[in-house]
């Protein structure tokens, strides 16, 4: 015999058992209601194509593997299949594979360097454009250095994250 799995949420597998208690059971009560919705007509079904370039894989885990990729998944903020699909990429791909939170924080320092990088710009337009006596040139120039060693920290920030993510998704020894 075949069999079929499907899904369903807790609540609605609760009343589908109680409804089947009293008919012979969870699977007697499936066949019949398979038997009768294969003797109705039914109209022919609209099959949409497969996405270009998807496909799908199912992994069977026993439940301690379960329950540990389900705690692991948990501690990055993903799902089990979010994860799982995150550490395939990351073998296949070798690049960083980022959380939201990861992606939300990397956006972040983007926009500090970006913030960063325009007033440098401006203290360069200045430079290039005014006649500026001694102690106002030190300013800028000390406000300058300020940026860089700023700048220095971002990008240092950056690589860590990204060494910090790509070690975490490599093989572990």
């Amino acid at each position: 015999m075949d069999r079929l799995t499907l899904r369903v949420s807790p609540d609605l597998l609760r009343r589908f058992d109680a409804a089947a208690a009293d008919q012979g059971g969870r699977s007697r009560l499936l066949r019949r209601l398979m038997e009768q919705a294969a003797q109705a007509p039914f109209p022919e079904p609209v099959r949409s194509p497969p996405a270009a370039g998807s496909g799908k894989l199912t992994l069977r885990f026993g439940q301690p593997d379960l329950a540990l990729l389900e705690a692991e998944a948990a501690s990055t903020g993903l799902s089990r299949t979010q994860w799982t699909v995150a550490l395939v990429r990351r073998r296949l791909h070798d690049r960083p594979q980022l959380t939201r939170h990861e992606a939300l924080a990397l956006i972040e320092m983007r926009r500090e360097l970006r913030r960063i990088g325009v007033n440098v710009n401006q203290i360069a337009r200045a430079l290039n454009t005014a006649v500026l006596d001694g102690r106002v040139l030190d300013l800028e120039v000390a406000q300058l250095a300020a940026f860089r060693d700023e700048i220095a920290v971002w990008i240092d920030s950056l690589g860590e994250a990204f060494q910090g993510n790509l070690a975490y998704w490599s093989a572990r020894v």
